[in-house]
């Protein structure tokens, strides 16, 4: 019977090339929640085998205390998952990602791997998280079946740099070329209890830039942010706490609401606004962050 999860806060995701075992270790330790450990982009082509040694070294020797400890994989096209899963699994990451994610069988796939690394290893099906990342044309156009692909899949990763690149677009500080796509991705999200995780802010020098980014895509509803540098990270995540402030609003607003219900009233004023059960939505999930 497949796992189910209840999700945590996942605020910063850090990427650390698989072929790193010191940057790796540095991760272990650092002010983050999740440390994805990259297969993928962050190897040359020449060094395949040795992240995926490393990685599994890794997640064998090193302790990433309450870290979430996940392994970004290589598309399936590459073939290559499938000997990223053998080298790793036994050694329990908590979960993958499947990078450029297009379609359903994308997912599917990457699925089949990891249900067969689970019965080999004796484990409950589904153990193994999955996450997908949106960095094609296709990937976002086809966003509804990715997002129903499996029940495994906890959330949905933006990337803005290759989908810049898939569609031509000019990256800008300002990122409104990649607007539409980042919309779709957190709305898609939110419509199949997924969470999603934003594009990565490539100037590690400017924590302006990254702190204005950060607060800008928890607005548009993303609940964490993924970084490539450990610097960003605790920028990242204040970004995606909620402040003394808005906590004791929330608190309020639903106290507020409480008592109104207990006096059977219905619509309400709250510090000048008319309440709505958006807004009281809103402050449950402020203090379900908390949690």
């Amino acid at each position: 019977m497949p796992v189910a999860y209840t999700h945590f806060a996942r605020r910063s995701l850090l990427f650390m090339p698989g072929d790193s075992m010191k940057k790796i270790q540095k991760a272990a330790s650092w002010e983050v929640d999740t440390v994805i450990l990259d297969l993928e982009d962050g190897v040359a082509q020449n060094r395949k085998l040795e992240a995926r040694t490393t990685v599994a070294e890794a997640l064998q020797q090193l302790d990433f205390g309450p870290r979430e400890r996940l392994v970004r994989l290589n598309h399936v096209s590459t073939g290559l998952p499938a000997v990223e899963i053998a080298a790793t699994a036994s050694w329990r990451p908590d979960g993958f990602i499947a990078p450029k994610a297009e379609d359903e069988a994308d997912l599917r796939a990457v699925d089949r791997l990891l249900e067969d690394a689970e019965r080999q290893l004796g484990l409950d099906v589904g153990v193994f998280r999955l996450f997908a990342m949106i960095e094609t044309a296709r990937g976002v156009m086809n966003l509804k079946e990715i997002a129903r692909a499996t029940t495994r899949l906890e959330g949905l990763i933006f990337g803005a740099e290759d989908l810049a690149g898939d569609i031509g677009a000019v990256r800008t500080s300002a990122a409104w070329e990649v607007f539409y796509a980042r919309s779709a991705v957190v709305t898609a999200a939110a419509a199949y209890d997924l969470q999603a995780f934003d594009m990565v802010f490539p100037d590690f020098h400017d924590a302006t830039g990254l702190e204005a980014e950060s607060r800008f895509a928890r607005q548009l509803g993303y609940t964490g942010k993924t970084c490539i540098h450990p610097n960003q990270t605790p920028i990242v995540n204040r970004a995606f706490s909620p402040t003394s402030e808005e906590i004791d609003r929330a608190q309020r607003l639903i106290q507020a609401f409480e008592a109104q219900q207990a006096a059977g009233a219905g619509a309400f004023t709250f510090e000048g606004k008319m309440v709505d059960m958006p807004m009281l939505v809103a402050a449950r999930k402020v203090l379900a962050r908390v949690k």
